[in-house]
């Protein structure tokens, strides 16, 4: 059985949260909303540690030169 909790937060006080984590800890929260709330955003990751493991890489300058 799924038990939910409810938090009442305000989005003021969301935003003051966020503001107080330093730039890493901001992207890594971004980085875990969107795995949250996104099926295929946990897809492409999957896909990509597949590319990589498979040598399906590119340099900076190969795909950017």
């Amino acid at each position: 059985m799924n038990t939910v909790m409810q938090i009442n937060l305000t989005p003021d006080q969301i935003i003051d949260a966020i503001k107080k984590l330093d730039e890493i800890e901001q992207q890594d929260f971004v980085e875990d909303l969107l795995a949250a709330i996104s099926p295929d955003y946990l897809e492409s990751i999957k896909e990509a540690r597949q590319d990589y493991c498979q040598g399906r890489v590119y340099s900076h300058s190969d795909a950017f030169d």
